[in-house]
């Protein structure tokens, strides 16, 4: 009964604390989402009030008619997905090389991947500007696309071969008794079985380049090729007018597509992460 007690209460103080984390991260989206339905009297209300007096669908209106942030939405989807695809079609293979294959300098080039890892793309940034610019290939979402997976493959292929180290060798050895070649045991056997993982990568790939602003505001200067990230920019206050609930609608807008995505594809996440702590 003691240990069943101690289990009760380590639970709860358990949910407590997501509860405490989960108010820490959503209390700011929640003001931002206060702040896209109120009137710009409420914007400077003394003391500030966290529910505007009636829902301004104006401002979401505005926004949609008036401003390029749903052109600028749909950049960043595309551009995202394409990369995405691009990425696993690179890293798979990649990935499966490494966790099944012993060669020379293995070790070493998957030391090197890590490193690559570790460059911020704000380094890159400059110097691939000065170089595209060269030879006029500034503003173009193909050469955004290609930096994207250069950018993404180190992360991709170190986490899909953690997927794939987990699934055993006598399986691959059964299917080349079976006449399989390499290239039919990682599209009919690993890709299947860790299809929850290299949906977590996909994932990951695409909130952190969702956000993505210093390439894109570096790289493109034409507002309708903007991604969601640099097109808000467009939409800050100046001193000629006030734009802070705009601004917050748009930013409600733009991260809608990611949160509809999580939510949809959430188990497979949470059967990714079971699957590390069974392995655990």
């Amino acid at each position: 009964m003691i240990k069943k007690k101690n289990r009760t209460g380590t639970k709860i103080g358990l949910y407590l604390v997501y509860i405490v984390i989960s108010i820490f991260f959503l209390y700011p989206v929640l003001w931002v989402l206060s702040y896209s339905f109120k009137t710009v009297p409420e914007l400077f209300s003394v003391p500030p009030k966290f529910l505007p007096q009636s829902l301004q669908l104006d401002n979401y209106r505005y926004v949609i008619q008036n401003t390029y942030i749903v052109k600028n939405i749909w950049n960043s989807f595309y551009i995202v997905v394409l990369t995405m695809l691009g990425t696993l079609v690179l890293a798979l293979p990649a990935s499966y090389l490494f966790s099944r294959f012993r060669f020379r300098l293995s070790r070493q080039l998957q030391l090197f991947i890590l490193i690559f890892q570790m460059i911020s793309p704000i380094v890159i940034a400059i110097p691939l500007y000065n170089y595209l610019s060269r030879i006029n290939l500034v503003n173009n979402h193909a050469v955004l696309i290609l930096i994207y997976i250069a950018i993404s493959i180190p992360m991709a292929v170190l986490n899909i071969k953690s997927y794939l180290d987990t699934i055993p060798k006598e399986i691959d050895e059964a299917a080349i008794i079976d006449g399989c070649s390499h290239w039919q045991i990682l599209t009919k056997i690993h890709i299947p079985t860790s299809i929850s993982g290299i949906i977590s990568v996909s994932l990951m790939i695409m909130v952190s380049l969702w956000g993505q602003f210093v390439v894109p505001f570096i790289l493109l200067n034409d507002a309708v090729k903007f991604p969601v990230s640099v097109g808000l920019i467009n939409l800050q206050s100046s001193s000629e007018a006030i734009t802070t609930h705009y601004l917050a609608a748009a930013c409600i807008l733009g991260i809608l597509p990611t949160t509809l995505i999580f939510l949809i594809l959430q188990k497979y996440i949470v059967s990714a992460m079971t699957a590390g702590a069974v392995k655990g």
